[in-house]
């Protein structure tokens, strides 16, 4: 996990105010996670951190392209992704365990945010249900030689005449009353 370490942002020495936080992503960061639904990618996170006394706002812009496989077709294709997240992360002396999707709790004697998890969780809530590389990628189409496998139906075979033992026919007959 040495590969996450530059995704901690050290907030205990800087002023208050605005300050400004640039990650890169690639496939490095998606080999951390062993369950990504997305395994590359080459995105940029502009990470805006707002200190105040007592909490922070962090407001995340991710944007780049993430690799997907088509639901289609099940060729590789680049698909576009675009978004913008806000955390706030407040301070407490308490051992207090309310933490919810928008507020983190952090203890007073923590100095550093790390947001390696919360940028795994933007990227991967931002993959469509269902891709496609015909919506979702750059101009893209199927591939057409996938798609003609998938269109031609498999031959219809003959069924076979099979002959029935005449114990069972009789027992359908039974069935039928």
């Amino acid at each position: 996990m040495k590969q996450l370490k530059q995704y901690r942002i050290p907030f205990s020495g800087l002023n208050a105010g605005k300050h400004k936080f640039e990650f890169d992503i690639d496939k490095k960061f998606f080999d951390c996670f062993e369950h990504s639904i997305v395994k590359d990618g080459k995105l940029k996170a502009n990470v805006a951190l707002q200190k105040q006394e007592n909490l922070l706002i962090v407001n995340f812009d991710i944007q780049g392209d993430i690799k997907l496989t088509c639901d289609v077709c099940l060729s590789e294709f680049d698909a576009p992704t675009s978004m913008k997240e806000r955390i706030i992360v407040k301070f407490t002396a308490d051992d207090w365990q309310e933490e919810t999707d928008e507020v983190i709790v952090l203890t007073k004697s923590d100095h550093e945010l790390d947001i390696a998890d919360l940028l795994y969780e933007y990227i991967n809530l931002a993959v469509p249900f269902f891709a496609k590389c015909k919506k979702q990628g750059n101009k893209l189409q199927c591939d057409p030689e996938m798609l003609a496998r998938l269109s031609t139906e498999p031959e219809a075979e003959e069924p076979e005449e099979t002959t029935i033992d005449p114990r069972w026919e009789a027992l359908r007959n039974i069935k039928n009353n």
